[in-house]
């Protein structure tokens, strides 16, 4: 899919696979380009709870985003921070609000209660080359620029935390009994707390968005190598979730590949 946001062209390709363990497939996935909005949600709960958590998350996000996104912040169902940037403000308006609609679904129906979601967003602001990322949980961001791969999010993980506080290798981390275990999702509780950052745009930039179907499956550098040599999307996006199967295929696996090209 191919999308002109003024001074740039985006590039889309999105795909979801419920892999070979799971029964069905809990994830979700929204692809706008008209709103530069691309969000990737992985659900759980069980039941097809987590499903109804992801698709929800994603639904909510969408109408505010389309609806009310492009105000002052009047109306919002949050305050903008002032320390944050317009679109950043924007995704994390969208995301507490999901977050506040996952917790009603579960409150109101007692088939859903304890369902859930991680997420991780990206919306383009191409007007200023940038793009405002946030996230919720282990679905990660990267970034591969001129042929490098970058993890531009950290997981909200015991594992992650272990990591970062240099008490356990990275080799460690990605074999550890513990690493499903997340310390932060949507539906929990009516506040989420929400990591955002913008990253910059430039010429052949391209954004994966994924679960952690994917990014716990197969390794960086596979990722990376992936991303280089192939420059069809879609073909790329199939090949990502082929590489997840061929590692085991234990989770549901979804992505959404976003490349900026410079407008003629």
């Amino acid at each position: 899919m191919k999308t002109d946001r003024k001074q740039w062209t985006i590039q889309t390709a999105g795909l979801s696979d419920r892999g070979l363990r799971r029964s069905h497939n809990e994830d979700s996935l929204s692809v706008v380009p008209s709103l530069g909005l691309f969000v990737v949600a992985d659900g759980m709960g069980g039941h097809n709870a987590g499903e109804v958590a992801s698709r929800q998350a994603i639904e909510s996000m969408v109408t505010f985003i389309h609806s009310a996104g492009s105000g002052d912040g009047q109306n919002w169902p949050v305050q903008p921070d002032p320390k944050l940037s317009t679109h950043e403000n924007r995704l994390v308006a969208a995301i507490k609000l999901a977050n506040r609609d996952v917790c009603r679904l579960s409150m109101e129906y007692p088939e859903y209660q304890g369902m859930g979601t991680t997420l991780v967003a990206l919306l383009a602001d191409p007007e200023h080359s940038t793009a405002a990322i946030a996230h919720v949980g282990d679905s990660r961001c990267y970034r591969v620029r001129d042929g490098k791969l970058e993890k531009l999010t950290y997981d909200h993980s015991w594992v992650e935390e272990q990591l970062q506080r240099g008490i356990i290798t990275a080799q460690e981390a990605r074999g550890h009994r513990w690493k499903n275990v997340i310390t932060r999702a949507l539906g929990n509780k009516l506040d989420v707390e929400v990591d955002v950052q913008s990253a910059t745009i430039a010429e052949q930039d391209l954004f994966l968005l994924c679960s952690d179907g994917l990014s716990g499956m197969v390794a960086a550098d596979e990722l990376e190598q992936l991303a280089r040599e192939e420059p069809d999307l879609e073909e790329l996006a199939r090949k990502m979730i082929i590489a997840a199967n061929n590692a085991g295929g234990q989770d549901n696996i979804s992505l959404i590949l976003i490349r900026f090209l410079k407008s003629e």
